[in-house]
């Protein structure tokens, strides 16, 4: 690893969405943002971000065609050959999943909830998600790249560990970049209005503002900052399948087809070759 430079705090506060997994034309509008820049000792690269709060309240909105993107990625996932490395994945270099993988295929989303990118790549991942095989586990790792992004990362793994994740995800990036009623990019964090936001889905929100700042918390946070670094994931979103490849693509929906076919590809990989047929009977 290089060796760690500190910058000045105003530069965490800028780290954010990657030009490389925005949209193309149709939604650059939600996600615009600039090249990779460092940002701390103890966070990987970000990019910052240019993207207006009514931008990302447009990409928000449901979109129609989630659905039939998600199936028709699934259905690429057939033909898993026609993947080209350094074009379409990274292959991670001594690479590790984010938790043992115990017979299933991992997909993890390095994500944001103030990352306006990340808030317009939700719909299609939701339904993507909701139709993936049984094999596949998918999990989220929520990138601490600043003042703005941490304390968010921090409600993440709390709500995680009270099973509240499913219930108040989306919900979370709806109110951050669609009703605005919620710390977003360039508003000061508070902490108490992220633990007051759970309370709705069943927090008890001063156990939660405790919890959030609490040894074992900082320490999972941590784990997945040492994750991203490790699989290179230094804008979000990032998809990374099995912690051996680190997609890329050219768009959102090419994002989650690469993902199935590497998907199709970790399968068929763990069967392992076709037992030989049976020879026939002599008798």
């Amino acid at each position: 690893m290089t060796p760690r430079v500190l910058l000045p705090l105003l530069l965490l506060a800028l780290a954010a969405c990657s030009q490389s997994n925005t949209p193309p034309a149709a939604d650059t509008a939600a996600a615009a943002s600039t090249a990779a820049m460092p940002v701390s000792a103890d966070e990987p690269a970000a990019s910052a971000t240019v993207a207006p709060a009514a931008a990302s309240t447009a990409a928000v909105a449901q979109d129609p065609a989630a659905d039939a993107a998600a199936q028709q990625a699934l259905a690429a996932a057939s033909d898993p050959s026609g993947l080209v490395e350094g074009r379409d994945y990274e292959v991670i270099k001594n690479g590790e999943p984010w938790k043992p993988l115990n017979g299933k295929i991992e997909v993890v989303e390095v994500f944001g909830y103030v990352c306006p990118a990340c808030a317009a790549f939700d719909p299609l991942v939701e339904s993507w998600k909701a139709k993936l095989p049984a094999d596949v586990r998918f999990s989220y790792v929520p990138a601490p790249f600043g003042p703005e992004w941490n304390p968010y990362a921090k409600a993440f793994y709390v709500a995680e560990a009270m099973n509240l994740v499913d219930k108040s995800h989306s919900a979370l990036i709806r109110e951050i970049h669609v009703t605005q009623s919620m710390p977003g990019e360039g508003d000061g964090p508070n902490e108490q209005k992220i633990a007051d936001f759970y309370g709705k889905y069943g927090a008890n929100p001063k156990e939660f503002l405790s919890t959030m700042n609490s040894f074992s918390v900082n320490a999972q946070v941590n784990k997945g900052r040492q994750f991203m670094i490790r699989s290179g994931a230094n804008s979000t979103p990032t998809l990374i399948v099995n912690g051996k490849y680190r997609v890329t693509g050219n768009s959102f929906e090419d994002m989650i087809r690469i993902a199935s076919q590497l998907i199709a590809r970790e399968r068929a990989a763990t069967a392992g070759p076709a037992a030989p047929a049976a020879a026939p009977s002599q008798g």
